[in-house]
This record gives structure tokens, sequence and C-alpha cells, in this order.
């Protein structure tokens, strides 16, 4: 069976396989800032989630489980039997669980501005029902005020516009059933079942998952990496991009000959 996500390729065919997963509410195109750089190393491949972007939006439940496994059949169409894998918040999620469940397909991790236990549950399943009776507007704001530092998002009014249009533009079935799965999760568990040489970034001034978080996950991982970008909330990525961009190619280069 093929995959139901969408994704889009950049660089040399045969280099090595980096695969970026976004945050909720966001598309591939989220990774934008990364790409040129890293495309000149590695073959990125961005994909949007399962609900998100242009992927299906198949009905029912999701779990953090069900867009991993989405993500190996992608893999597999494309035959990409090992990769790196960076991901941001929910894409971060997902880079737990495949690394965990799926050890011998990740070779290196990169997990920004995430968490392995993002409740209280109750708060999900809420945003979800909102989503699902008024669409994204309604939320839209609260949350991308929770994406960019206040004084970013007073001088680039046009950045932050566009990624507000990146969220309502999500499909909001997805959208929804991504927040419930959010709300059921709890990776914790997993976290010591992971191999892969790891590096967690964290935004020092991310509300949705504050540092906190971070050095949860750090302390989970055998032996993981701590990095605190600085005057970066949530999507850390694009408020500080060659930051990011750095620390991920020092991260993956770090590795090329380790498997």
């Amino acid at each position: 069976m093929t995959a139901r996500l969408h994704a889009t390729v950049d660089g040399p065919a045969t280099a090595p396989v980096l695969l970026l997963g976004s945050s909720l509410g966001t598309a591939g195109a989220m990774w934008e800032p990364q790409v040129p750089a890293l495309a000149q190393r590695f073959r990125v491949i961005r994909y949007d989630h399962l609900g998100h972007g242009r992927s299906a939006v198949p009905a029912g439940a999701y779990t953090v489980e069900l867009l991993g496994r989405e993500v190996l059949r992608l893999l597999d169409d494309l035959g990409a039997a090992r990769v790196d894998y960076a991901g941001l918040s929910l894409g971060g999620m997902v880079g737990m669980w495949l690394a965990a469940h799926a050890p011998d397909r990740v070779r290196r991790l990169a997990l920004l501005c995430t968490s392995a236990s993002l409740g209280p549950p109750e708060q999900w399943r809420d945003r979800a029902a909102t989503v699902r009776a008024a669409g994204l507007p309604p939320i839209a704001d609260a949350v991308v005020a929770r994406w960019f530092t206040p004084a970013f998002a007073a001088t680039r009014p046009d950045l932050v516009a566009r990624y507000r249009a990146m969220l309502t533009a999500t499909p909001p079935a997805g959208y929804a059933a991504c927040c419930e799965a959010i709300g059921a999760m709890d990776l914790r568990p997993d976290l010591a079942r992971i191999g892969a040489p790891t590096l967690v970034v964290a935004g020092a001034d991310d509300p949705a998952t504050p540092v906190a978080h971070a050095r949860a996950i750090v302390a989970g991982i055998p032996g993981a990496r701590l990095a605190v970008v600085d005057e970066a909330a949530h999507l850390a990525n694009v408020e500080q991009p060659e930051r990011v961009g750095r620390l991920l190619l020092a991260h993956f280069d770090e590795g090329r000959g380790d498997g």
C-alpha cells in the first residue's frame, strides 16, 4: 500500500537522506529556511503529516503511532532504508516514535521544540472540538502567538502572516485528529529505547514546549545532547534560521561515517 503523505524532495539523489517533520498546523514549507544549506549535503525530504498540507485526511482517530507508520510507508515508497530525521513539535513526537519502534530506519535524530508528553488531554480535546466546529481561524491568533516571540512578530509581520495562513489552510479534520493524538500521547516510556545519537533543541522563549520538556527528553534518551536557542519561541527554525541550520548540519555531519 502506498503512503498517504505528500513529500517534497530537494538535493542530490545519491546523497544521504534527511527527513524533516513539521509542527502541528504547518506543512513541509515550514522548513524552507533550512533547505538551501541542507540540500547541498543531503537528499532532503519534507513531508506533510497525515491530515496536513497536501497529505490525505482519513476519517477516524489518529495516534502518534499511526503518524509514524505513515512515515515508514513513505520511506518504503521512496526506497529510503535508513535516514537521518529532524522533527519540530509534532514532527519531533513522530521522530521519537520512529527511533524507538523502528530503530533500524533512523540513523541520527534531532528533536526540536517538542515534548514526550504534552497534556492535559482535555485541553487538546477542547481545541479539537473548537476546530471541528468552527475551523482554524478562532484559534489562529493564540497559536501563532506561541510560535514567535513578540519582538520577532513586531519586526517580521509579513512572515508571521505567512505562517498564520499556513495554519488556517490546514484541514480542520486533520488538525483536530492530530490534536487528540498529542493529548493521548505518552512517549516517556519509549525514550530509553532510542539508540540513535540525538540532539534536542529548545527555544529559550518557547511557551508551547518550554525548555523543561527538552531537558526531560535529554534525561530519558541515552547520550542525548541539549542546545537552547536564545530569542526563539516555538518555531525556532523560522525565528533563528541560521543558528538552527548550523546545529542540524553539525549534528548530522558528525555522524556521516557512523553507519
